[in-house]
């Protein structure tokens, strides 16, 4: 006792009662001490009282439990178990937290809180569906799940007892619970059990519920509703037992209640055509519904429930005649009640008027006589053993009788109702187990209690003992299950008082025994009651009555009236009325009172005759019997039945609460709470836990709670247990206070109050430390900054003061420094003016001795030059005529060697053996050649213009200085001469220094404009590229006000994000032919800078000829490229067939391109060869003398050979235009037959042989211009050393000493031409290039104007018009880029080939050269033809195609899929099976064989159907299959040709095109089985992952030590929780993700599906995790949040790791992440309540408050949400239309896209391993 005396300290929190409030709180302000008669205490309103204790008890007042421990989910958590501290905890969780439901240990209490709460969606359903019961917030469906598991874990049955008074919701739990059972335990057939059994419940309602002074929906019956289970523990029936319908209900209603619901919706819905028979009207009109006052209910419509109860009818299979027939008893009983009775003048006797309405419809409805029910209703019948007698009665007991008689037929039709709801709910299945739910009246006490009370409570007695020994048992067991010693706990044992009712000569026996006496009363009844209990202690006689009795209930005392209770325990029923309603013509009627105890009765009407058929029965027994059984004896029965049924199931407890008697939501009334507490049980509950060890915690979480409380020394962490044990060794001195279990710590009632304290006042100590440290470092900061503000005031007062006296100083110098200067100035100007005087007399005296001496040396001067010139014109004079002399002689014998030399070279150039030595290296030396030969050819040109020009110069030239001599010698003879000379040098040298600047300056003006174009270039691309950024952006934003249109289109927003898919597809394609295409862009750039280089160049330019021959060089493509391209157009059409070429205008137009190209490259060539011609002509002429015969015969034969082969080319040219138009003329004519396919084929063959013909006249053209090119070389030097000869000549002929002017003369203007030429050159390839800057210029101002007009009219648009013309811009570019480059490609491609074909023409050449003339020619054909036949022959060897015998088919299939297992083709190419397949479907479309196409893609899609049936939880079976099936999909759609698959497609892969089939509804079919696949594997997947969510991200500890551990009551109790540790943690998710991620990958499944998976994994990772979140209080704390928000950045890093960042995951987890940061964020004022609002927009507003209700403070330090803050968050939240759904749909898919994604791979390529045993495929 002293130590309970520590705990009344000051500031320790008390409970003392309250007449009002029933307990109040206080805190006691003085310590007390042992024998202080008071206790000073303080109210929560500041006031102060003394509390008095009472000497003899010494009682003190209970202790509050911590800040820490209120509102609980389990009251059995609570440190302090006792009546005060369980209503304090129900009331804050009722009314600040909103919670109605909480754990009493097993018991679950639930308070009505009179208002709709959105908690008992499906959703919610599902959330609790699998959970232990605990780890989840408190709920019906927990209790529900709970019973559920334990039946399919344990196979035992399970009940369910809902209890409490009227108006508590008893009805609604029962209700809910089954909605539980038949939503997670639905039948697996077609029969909607689950249906029916919801569907009862509107029927029973109707008739067996009704509105009371308590409740609206009162329950006036107690049932028991047994749900059968198989052994898949699906629902297969239902079995419904009632107990004690409360029949005077019928008859009379208290005010302000109603009579059964169904009376009042009959007579809503009279109006309806069908009930104008029941003759019924206003409730209002009949006496048996309008004793209560008011027929209304406020907010239910009784026709629109009428309609819910005959839908039900109907979905139990109630036939409408049926229903009209129930109806029709409910309207006679209504009538009945309206029977006037009246009396007689005696008293003694009465009667009704033969004219009454109500008895004749009564009569009417049931079918029965109406004059018997008439008399009968007035008289009775009184039968003795010698005679029977008929007695008249009087009014009053007439009136009994009509009510006793409408009582008896609304019981008969409840039973027959309950009874045919049975039958329909039964079920011929065997049924495995079963859970019955148990909704009965609770404990009652009214100021005036009947017999209906005391049955009520007799049960409640009986339910009380059952619960109270099935807690001492698990109590029980618990302790031995721990290993704890069991000592025995006296608990409240009310088996006396049920003895007292039940046993023999109880209260029940002689109320039996009264009811038998003939003349038995009420009075005599109770005497007999006196005399016999009056010695027990739970019977006592009331001090002022002899008519009532008191029994002590476990609840409390009752005080029972007796009047009235021999009447209703008779229930009396006289035989006449029932014996005329079994004679009723109506059967239903008659059925209800015919029963296997009743006789057949025997009468000759026909009537009677239709009931003795009808009820015949094998043994009849003695009449009335059943009537004997009084209520009292049938009650006892049943209710013992019942005790059986639940003790022989596990039983699950929910006591509901009824908060207030004014049913107003959400209001408390403690005195109303804790009267039913004591009577549910509640507290018996806790009182039996409080006697043992009702605090219990594990050893992990008992050292984490409490480790602040060891020293680092104690701690053991690879013994927690022994820590455990040391740490309360020292904490807790009395060993009786816990108990050492063998996973917990049992503690005694206050104990943990205690150990809290102790941490409190730990944590206390810290923050006081905590504080004083950084209070004393605030006042050291504050001290530093006082300190530094001290300083930095004195550093600038001193440095002001400085700064004056440096001022005064400043100013005291510079005047110093004025006076300086100026004295300075003064004698300097003095100085100055004397020195300048000085000066200038020098200067003028020095300047004219300079000049006098200057004037001397000019003279000298002057003298020189003119001896020099005069002594240097004699000397050149004399080596002009020296030189002259030894030209003429060198070149007349250079003539004579050439000549001979020139005789010696044509010799040799007929002998072979000269061939073969100028044809030694050849093959090296080919392209130095050709090079050369150009070079001589320009140069030979160039000479031949300069030899003409400088002839006509020259013969002008000589003439004029011929003349200028003759002058310049008669005038003025030598002198004259050698000055005019001189002039005329100098001229010239003025000239060529103007020329020189002028090239100069062109050079200069040229590099000038160029920087400028190419800066203008630049800044145009610079332009281009921001309006192709303004361009993107514009797109983004018209993407994003898509996105924003979204919410008001909701209809568009599946297509648009389709399109948007698809753009996003045709982005990435466009992309990657973006790449290709800048590559080709690059490389044609290469080619024209070549050719800008090989034609501008200075003396280095092709001939035409060589020109021709090189195509490679040159922009247009060659003839073999060309007929390359119509060979491969050609092949195309004939491919697709004549009906798509007839609609394929791609083709034509290219066909059409392609002629005409053709036709300007042969125009060139023409034209080209004409220039050849007229050169060569002009040669012979020229050179005729020289010429050799044999030359000229040579080229006379090419030329003709030349001719011959030009018209053949155009002949073939001809035809060919001819066969383009044949064939296009006959592919549009619609006609299928089959000559017109006969002759489309011989015209293809036609055409292919005019290509080859033209192919073979092709390389015999470049044959003859090779050797034209060799004759060519060989002229040029003859011609070369002939045109020399003419300036030499001339030159010999001319005097001396005008040669040496001519030669001067001619040098200049030789050098001058040279000049010229190079800036001609240069001159044009400024204008070329200028002319191509300017084109592009052009091109891009184009394109610039073509985008803005483009924009400003998509601008104009609306969002939606914007994007789709958006969308169809792109496509048609994309689509004309990728024909560009595809033509390009080809082009390119085809030139390839042609210069590959070229230079094997030149090494046949070389070859020919080598061997023998005669072989040549024979041995090229051989040589060609072995060429062409191994190219076939090649082709045909790689078709990439499978050929399978038909007889095969089923063993492919069986070795492809249903044998496949992934772990075989892993190392092989990845969907390998569906490349395979493919490969096969390819070579039945090229053998034309739809069947075998049929049946493999049939046999195939059943098989991959039945493998996944068979695999349907393997992850990596699904995953393989799907990307199989997928693959199979994207080759299906690569190779269909149609074009828009075939972008991305080589050329070998469009070869391999499907040739015969449209597989489109195939591919319809692959895509729905992917689909089926993806959801497939989604559903492996999320239950692989499912388990695993809630341990790992909320109950993991992934930051260690962060998170508290709270006491916990019932969660992780043992009888809840299967054995094993199910915890997980957060790397086990990552490591599962990882074996998720990696079998996709190693599957070859696509990245975009990739994506599509783990973002839906990561839906339901948030959903999951989110629902807990709001389903659980004791993970809604700062600590979770930080766990959480940890846990959330590991899976985005997880995210990023695997490059999946941008799948959309992390925005599925956005409701999680605002969760987590909703949980830390402050909670106090209301900028933070605006925070919250802006922060949440992913949280509804329900599940906002939701979150801060459950937030709950682990430390006594952290602060709860106040319920204003509470208030203020969903004021300013009203705004939002959020979906009332509280919790996500966890279930929800989103939908998937299957991007179309080609392979690179070549089917030709494919290897197949051999494991796959696929021998039978040969390769075709």
């Amino acid at each position: 006792m002293p130590e309970e005396y520590n705990f009344y300290a000051k500031y320790t929190r008390v409970w003392i009662p309250d007449p009002e409030e029933v307990w109040k709180a206080a805190e006691i302000i003085k310590d007390y001490k042992e024998g202080d008669p008071i206790l000073h205490l303080k109210l929560e309103d500041e006031s102060t009282i003394e509390y008095a204790i009472n000497p003899k008890t010494n009682q003190l007042p209970f202790l509050r439990n911590p800040d820490i421990l209120v509102g609980e989910n389990d009251l059995t958590a609570l440190s302090y178990l006792h009546e005060p501290a369980v209503l304090h905890n129900l009331k804050v969780r009722f009314l600040e937290s909103n919670h109605i439901y909480t754990y009493c240990g097993i018991v679950l209490v639930a308070i009505n809180p009179y208002e709709q709460m959105s908690i008992y969606g499906e959703d919610v359903i599902y959330a609790y569906s699998g959970q232990n019961m605990g780890d989840m917030d408190p709920h019906i469906f927990a209790v529900a799940e709970e019973a559920y598991k334990q039946m399919a874990r344990d196979e035992k049955n399970q009940s369910i007892i809902v209890s409490g008074e009227s108006g508590a919701g008893k009805t609604v739990s029962a209700k809910y619970a089954m909605r539980y059972f038949a939503t997670v335990g639905g039948s697996a057939s077609e029969t909607n059990v689950e249906e029916k059994v919801l569907a009862s419940s509107p029927i029973m309602e109707a008739i067996g519920n009704a509105k009371t002074t308590r409740n609206d929906n009162s329950s006036r019956f107690g049932k028991y509703i047994e749900i059968g289970f198989n052994r898949q523990f699906h629902i297969i029936g239902a079995n419904m037992r009632t107990y004690l319908l409360e029949k005077s209900r019928v008859v009379f209603q208290a005010e302000e209640e109603r009579n059964y619901h169904i009376f009042y919706q009959l007579c809503a819905s009279a109006n309806l055509p069908e009930f104008k028979d029941l003759a019924l009207n206003s409730a209002e009109d009949f006496f048996y519904t309008t004793q209560g006052g008011n027929i209304y209910i406020e907010g239910v419509d009784d026709a629109e429930d009428f309609e819910k109860t005959r839908n039900a009818f109907t979905l139990l299979g109630v036939k409408e005649a049926h229903q009209i027939s129930i109806f029709k008893i409910i309207a006679s009983i209504l009538h009945l009640g309206n029977v006037d009775v009246r009396a007689e003048r005696d008293g003694e006797s009465c009667n009704i008027s033969k004219e009454d309405a109500h008895l004749n419809h009564f009569c009417e409805l049931l079918g029965v006589e109406h004059d018997q029910m008439e008399h009968w209703l007035c008289h009775r019948k009184l039968v003795t053993t010698a005679e029977t007698y008929v007695k008249t009665m009087s009014m009053q007991q007439a009136v009994n009788a009509r009510n006793a008689l409408a009582k008896h037929i609304y019981a008969q039709l409840f039973n027959w109702i309950v009874e045919h709801i049975n039958k329909a709910l039964h079920t011929t299945s065997k049924q495995h187990s079963f859970i019955g739910v148990l909704d009965i009246y609770g404990f009652e006490t009214f100021e005036f209690n009947s017999f209906e009370q005391f049955c009520i409570n007799y049960a409640n007695e009986k339910l009380q003992q059952q619960f109270n020994s099935h807690v001492f048992k698990l109590e029980q067991e618990e302790y031995m299950k721990e290993q704890i010693p069991w000592t025995l706990i006296d608990f409240c044992d009310n088996q006396p008082c049920i003895d007292l009712i039940e046993a023999k000569l109880g209260v029940l026996d002689l109320l039996d025994e009264e009811c038998k006496v003939p003349k038995g009363t009420d009075q005599n009844w109770a005497q007999k009651l006196y005399d016999r209990h009056s010695d027990s202690c739970h019977f006592q006689k009331p001090r002022m009555s002899n008519t009532s009795f008191i029994i002590v209930h476990f609840a409390d005392k009752v005080e029972y009236q007796c009047d009235g209770f021999l009447e209703k325990n008779r229930d009396t029923v006289y035989e006449e009325h029932i014996s005329i309603l079994k004679a009723s013509k109506f059967q239903l009627v008659a059925d209800l009172f015919h029963d296997g105890k009743d006789p057949v009765p025997t009468t000759s009407t026909t009537k009677t005759s239709k009931v003795h058929v009808r009820s015949a029965k094998q043994i009849p027994k003695a009449p009335n019997r059943d009537h004997r059984k009084t209520v009292g004896h049938q009650f006892r029965n049943s209710l013992n039945l019942l005790m059986e049924t639940l003790n022989a199931t596990t039983p699950h407890y929910v006591r509901c609460i009824k908060p207030n008697d004014e049913k107003l939501a959400f209001s408390f009334d403690p005195s109303r709470a804790v009267q039913q507490l004591r009577a549910c049980g509640v507290l018996e509950t806790i009182r039996i836990s409080a006697a043992g060890y009702p605090s219990r915690w594990t050893y992990p979480d008992f050292f984490n709670r409490y480790r602040v409380l060891m020293k680092k020394k104690e701690i053991v962490l690879s013994d927690k247990k022994l820590t455990c044990k040391n740490l309360l060794g020292n904490l807790v001195k009395d060993p009786d206070k816990f108990q050492f279990g063998r996973t917990k710590i049992f503690f005694r009632a206050g104990q943990v109050a205690y150990l809290e304290k102790l941490r409190a006042d730990k944590f206390r100590f810290a923050c006081i430390m905590i504080q004083k440290t950084v209070r004393g470092w605030l006042q050291k900061v504050k001290y530093r900054k006082i300190k530094k503000a001290a300083m930095t005031m004195q550093r600038y007062g001193r440095g002001y003061l400085a700064r004056r006296l440096a001022d005064q100083l400043r100013k005291t110098r510079a005047a110093i420094v004025f006076q300086k200067q100026l004295r300075m100035l003064r004698v300097r100007r003095a100085y100055l003016k004397i020195r300048n005087a000085t000066i200038t007399i020098q200067a003028y005296a020095r300047g004219m001795f300079d000049r006098q001496l200057y004037h001397e040396f000019l003279l000298h001067h002057k003298a020189m030059i003119i001896q020099k010139y005069a002594r240097g014109w004699m000397e050149r004079k004399k080596f002009k005529r020296a030189r002259n002399a030894a030209v003429v002689i060198q070149c007349s014998y250079r003539r004579l060697q050439a000549r001979r030399e020139l005789k010696q070279l044509k010799i040799e150039a007929r002998s072979a053996e000269h061939l073969k030595k100028l044809n030694v290296g050849m093959e090296n030396k080919i392209v130095q050649l050709q090079r050369k030969m150009d070079d001589q050819s320009k140069e030979y040109k160039s000479l031949n213009e300069q030899l003409s020009m400088a002839n006509m110069a020259y013969s002008v030239e000589v003439e004029k200085i011929r003349k200028e001599l003759e002058q310049y010698r008669g005038k003025n003879g030598e002198e004259n001469q050698i000055s005019s000379l001189q002039e005329e040098v100098q001229r010239l040298q003025t000239k060529l220094n103007k020329a020189q600047a002028e090239k100069k300056q062109l050079e200069d003006t040229y590099y000038t404009e160029k920087e400028d174009l190419l800066k203008r270039l630049g800044d145009l691309e610079e332009e281009n590229a921001l309006l192709k950024r303004d361009k993107e952006e514009m797109n983004q934003k018209i993407l994003s006000q898509s996105k924003d249109s979204e919410d008001q289109v909701t209809s568009k927003t599946l297509k648009e994000s389709q399109q948007k898919a698809e753009l996003d597809d045709e982005r990435a394609r466009y992309q990657k032919l973006l790449k290709e295409y800048s590559r080709l862009e690059q490389r044609y750039d290469n080619l024209q800078e070549e050719m800008s280089l090989a034609r501008f160049h200075p003396g280095h330019r092709r001939n035409p000829s060589n020109q021709s021959s090189l195509g490679s060089d040159s922009n247009y493509p060659s003839i073999t490229s060309e007929v390359g391209d119509t060979e491969d157009t050609l092949q195309q059409v004939e491919d697709m067939g004549m009906e798509k070429a007839a609609m394929d205008i791609t083709v034509f137009l290219k066909l059409q391109k392609r002629v005409r190209e053709l036709e300007q490259e042969r125009r060139r060539l023409q034209v080209d060869l004409e220039k050849m011609e007229e050169l060569a002509k002009r040669k012979g002429d020229e050179h005729k003398d020289t010429a050799d015969p044999d030359h000229d015969a040579d080229s006379a034969y090419n030329s003709l050979k030349r001719q011959e082969l030009e018209s053949e080319n155009k002949k073939l040219k001809n035809d060919l235009n001819e066969l383009r138009k044949a064939i296009v003329d006959r592919a549009t004519e619609n006609n299928s037959s089959n000559e017109l396919q006969d002759s489309y084929n011989v015209l293809l063959n036609q055409l292919k042989s005019a290509n080859e013909e033209l192919d073979v006249r092709k390389e015999e053209v470049l044959n003859l211009r090779t050797q034209i090119v060799s004759c060519s070389q060989q002229k040029e030097p003859i011609t070369h050393i002939e045109n020399k000869k003419i300036p030499d000549w001339s030159n010999s002929n001319k005097h001396m000493d005008r040669d040496d002017a001519i030669e001067a003369y001619q040098g200049i203007c030789e050098t001058n031409r040279l000049l010229e030429a190079q800036l001609q050159s240069q001159s044009r390839q400024y204008e070329d290039e200028m002319e191509a800057l300017r084109t592009q210029i052009e091109v891009f101002r184009d394109e610039i104007e073509r985008k803005q007009e483009l924009l400003s009219q998509t601008l104009q648009l609306s969002p939606e018009a914007q994007v789709e013309y958006s969308i169809q811009q792109e496509i048609t570019r994309l689509t004309n880029e990728n024909l560009d480059l595809k033509e390009m490609v080809e082009k390119l491609q085809k030139n390839e080939k042609k210069l590959k074909r070229q230079l094997k023409i030149y090494m046949k050449k070389v070859h020919e050269l080598e061997a023998a003339e005669p072989a040549v020619q024979p041995e090229r054909r051989r040589h060609e033809l072995t060429r062409q036949a191994t190219v076939q022959r090649k082709e045909k060897d790689f078709e990439g195609m499978l050929e399978y015998c038909k007889e095969d088919e089923n063993m492919l299939v069986k070795n492809l899929v249903t044998d496949m297992k992934p772990q075989v083709v892993s190392a092989t190419v990845p969907c390998l099976p569906a490349y395979i397949l493919f490969m096969c479907i390819r070579h039945a479309d090229y053998m034309n064989d739809d069947q075998k196409v049929h049946s493999l893609l049939t046999s195939t899609i059943n098989a991959i159907k039945k493998v996944l049936k068979k695999h349907n939880d393997d992850i990596e079976m699904t995953s393989f299959w799907l990307a199989n099936t997928s693959r199979l999909l994207h080759c299906l759609k690569q190779y269909s040709g149609d074009e828009a698959f075939m972008t991305q497609n080589t050329a070998k892969q469009n070869e391999h095109c499907l040739k015969n089939f449209d597989l489109a509804e195939y591919r319809q079919v692959l895509s729905d089985l992917s689909i089926q696949i993806y959801q497939q594997l989604i559903k492996v997947a999320e239950g692989i992952l499912q388990p695993m969510i809630v341990s790992a991200m909320l109950e993991n500890e992934s930051i260690p030590s962060l998170s508290g551990v709270k006491p916990m009551g019932y969660r992780k109790r043992s009888s809840s929780m299967v054995d094993g540790d199910n915890s997980y943690t957060l790397e086990a998710v990552i490591r599962q993700l990882n074996a998720f991620h990696s079998t996709m990958c190693d599957h070859g499944l696509d990245p975009e599906i990739i994506q599509q998976v783990f973002k839906q994994l990561f839906y339901m990772i948030s959903a999951v995790t989110l629902n807990n979140l709001l389903l659980r209080k004791d993970v809604c704390s700062w600590s979770t949040g930080m766990q959480l928000r940890y846990n959330i950045s590991q899976l985005e890093e997880w995210l990023r790791g695997k490059n999946l960042q941008q799948c959309g995951a992390v925005g599925t987890m956005e409701p999680l992440i605002q969760a987590a940061q909703l949980l830390q964020v402050k909670k106090k004022t209301t900028e933070d309540a605006r925070a919250i609002c802006s922060l949440c927009t992913s949280l509804t507003t329900q599940q906002i408050v939701k979150i801060l209700n459950l937030y709950t403070p682990l430390n006594e330090f952290e602060e709860r949400v106040t319920v204003s803050f509470i208030r203020n968050i969903q004021g300013q939240l009203q705004g939002r239309n959020d979906p009332q759904q509280l919790l996500l749909d966890f279930k929800h898919t989103f939908p998937v896209l299957f991007p179309y994604t080609p392979s690179a791979l070549s089917l030709e390529t494919l290897h197949i391993p051999a494991s796959l045993n696929l021998d039978f495929l040969t390769r075709v």
